[in-house]
């Protein structure tokens, strides 16, 4: 995983719970502050050491964990970094999700050796969106769902997103936009 990953969730933390629990949490994680470090490309296992102490430590499970931070970090990237990238990428939901394969072949260029997912959109009407997201990381597909649904909220949907499950491609989502 990537450390700009590594630095959204030590954030997130710091912005729900404060210094004090990322500081426990980081102690228990028995990682170090070099695992943060923004274009760093880290062995998964560094990622999955962090996700198992933030679900021991809020007394959850890693899915939870994975959905709450894939949302956040939708706000996390339009509010730091990664600001521009995410507004060049699309002005609407229906746009993002169409350019989001675009996006991450510029932050390849950034990050050589990251490996990036692929989204693919298999039908849009005016309140669904269905879109296969592919990754060789197995067991991401709660972030993704999270992801999508920080977008919807992100572009002022309501509505909900569904695992649909695997396809011959990958994994299946469903956004299902709220009607007015």
């Amino acid at each position: 995983m990537y450390g700009m990953v590594h630095r959204a969730a030590r954030q997130m933390v710091l912005d729900q719970h404060g210094e004090n629990k990322w500081a426990e949490i980081l102690k228990n994680s028995g990682l170090g502050n070099e695992s943060f470090i923004s274009a760093t490309v880290y062995d998964d296992s560094i990622t999955v050491a962090l996700l198992e102490t933030l679900a021991q430590h809020f007394n959850t499970n890693v899915d939870y964990i994975l959905i709450e931070f894939g949302k956040y970090w939708i706000q996390f990237a339009y509010n730091g970094d990664y600001k521009s990238v995410m507004n060049l990428t699309g002005n609407d939901l229906f746009s993002f999700l169409g350019n989001l394969n675009r996006m991450h072949d510029s932050v390849q260029i950034s990050i050589p050796g990251a490996r990036l997912p692929s989204f693919l959109i298999e039908d849009a009407t005016q309140h669904t969106i269905s879109v296969t997201y592919a990754s060789d990381r197995r067991g991401l597909e709660p972030f993704v769902e999270g992801l999508l649904m920080g977008l919807m909220k992100h572009f002022g949907h309501d509505g909900e997103v569904r695992m649909v499950g695997p396809n011959n491609r990958g994994v299946l989502f469903q956004i299902i936009l709220a009607t007015p």
